[in-house]
């Protein structure tokens, strides 16, 4: 069994000099990947957010969301937007899910070149992560540029599966109480409103990139990000906002990052009908009228166009695996100790939505979720922004200190929160973001 983080075979020369100047951070732009180089370099964390108008979340601006960096972070925003077609994204999701499809992308291309049938990888959390690949009969008498062109498609769309596949694990363990910092509990963060598709938006967006023969990794996603931003009609910081505040109460409640707690929960990982349907936030005057974009899930029957088939598992070493494996081997005599996602996430996602509704009480149902947003008072109505000087709804506690920032007529507590999310973002000074609101 081959570990990808320990198999030999690193190009030398350049690619090595190239390998260690992207880890000081100054040529992060030479990131191709598929061509031997930044195959071994994990990709580097990023802290995602609740799309929730609470102390701690950070709005992106969708037109200043910088270079992507796989290596370098400098020159990237993250943050929460939104978009008509897709409803809240997290692109630090986004950015992650990309960056892990490539790097297993180039270390699965690695495994096919060298004829390996068995190897294992992880992400940040403890499991394990194993393939057992069976490859076609005639793989070895194919000529050479076939092989190449293969095995390049079949590592790109393998590693869509893996990292879509490694996302969703990680969902599932916050939900039976994985913390990865060991202290900050996590759970409120599980199948949140947009995770699934953010992450799900970001191995697509990594096979363009990977497939992008003009330009370098790094700016491959950049204009990739950007291209589906737009596809998915991205509206301005503002708009995200109020559609956050708009499903405050139903969607989720509290002002604090600590203390929040999400009530709706999207549990469309693709299982259904192979497809992950956004949340959309009804009745917003800049969306009318827009319908949800499904985006297809990874799936491995493609690998049958090729000859080839595939045995995919996960081995948890998570304190919360007894819990996990009891679902799906419930005879403990007969107990396995590794799952496949194709065989056992339904199962595992069939518990968890009865948990869901059992212990917790949430509504798992986006028709009926969705459904008591627009029944909300005022939910119709279209946003109106206020005249200069009209001090109507005004509270006197907040008088003379800040505006209707998130635009809802009243001037309150929750705007004093954007004004926090302002002092919070990056790079933009607080009073030049509140302008350009």
């Amino acid at each position: 069994m081959k570990d990808v983080y320990h198999t030999p075979g690193a190009k030398v020369g350049t690619a090595v000099l190239c390998f260690f100047i992207i880890f000081q951070g100054s040529c992060a732009h030479r990131v191709t990947f598929l061509d031997g180089s930044g195959a071994k370099r994990r990709p580097r964390g990023r802290v995602g957010r609740y799309a929730s108008t609470t102390v701690g979340t950070i709005f992106a601006d969708p037109e200043h969301l910088g270079s992507h960096g796989y290596s370098n972070g400098q020159l990237e925003k993250t943050g929460i937007v939104y978009t008509c077609k897709a409803g809240h994204v997290d692109i630090a999701h986004v950015r992650k899910t990309a960056d892990w499809t490539a790097f297993l992308a180039a270390n699965t291309l690695e495994q096919l070149k060298r004829n390996e049938t068995e190897f294992s990888f992880k992400f940040k959390e403890p499991s394990r992560y194993f393939v057992q690949l069976t490859y076609p009969e005639f793989w070895r008498d194919m000529p050479e540029a076939e092989r190449d062109r293969t095995a390049r498609d079949v590592a790109i769309r393998l590693a869509q599966y893996f990292a879509y596949a490694g996302a969703t694990w990680h969902e599932i363990l916050t939900w039976f109480g994985y913390r990865s910092t060991g202290v900050y509990p996590e759970f409120p963060s599980a199948f949140s409103w947009e995770d699934s598709f953010s992450d799900l938006l970001g191995a697509h967006i990594s096979a363009e990139a990977l497939r992008d023969t003009e330009h370098e990794y790094d700016e491959a996603v950049t204009l990739a990000l950007n291209r589906k931003l737009e596809e998915l009609d991205v509206q301005p910081r503002s708009t995200a906002i109020r559609a956050s505040e708009k499903v405050r109460g139903v969607w989720f409640s509290g002002d604090f990052l600590f203390l929040v707690d999400m009530k709706a929960r999207n549990f469309d990982i693709g299982l259904d009908d192979g497809f992950v349907t956004p949340w959309l936030v009804p009745s917003l005057a800049e969306c009318e009228g827009a319908r949800p974009w499904s985006y297809p899930v990874p799936g491995l029957d493609f690998l049958s166009e090729y000859g080839f088939s595939v045995k995919f598992e996960i081995e948890p070493k998570e304190l919360q695996k007894g819990k996990i494996l009891n679902i799906v081997h419930p005879v403990r005599k007969e107990r396995k100790e590794r799952i496949e996602p194709a065989v056992h996430f339904a199962a595992i996602m069939d518990y968890i939505k009865e948990d869901a509704i059992k212990r917790h009480g949430y509504d798992v149902y986006p028709s009926r979720t969705i459904s008591q947003v627009q029944s909300q008072p005022g939910s119709q109505q279209p946003h109106k922004e206020r005249p200069p000087g009209d001090e109507a709804g005004t509270s006197s506690s907040t008088e003379g200190i800040v505006d209707d920032l998130n635009n809802d007529n009243v001037v309150d507590f929750r705007d004093v929160l954007v004004l926090a999310d302002a002092w919070l973002a990056q790079s933009v000074p607080p009073t030049e973001k509140i302008k350009q609101r």
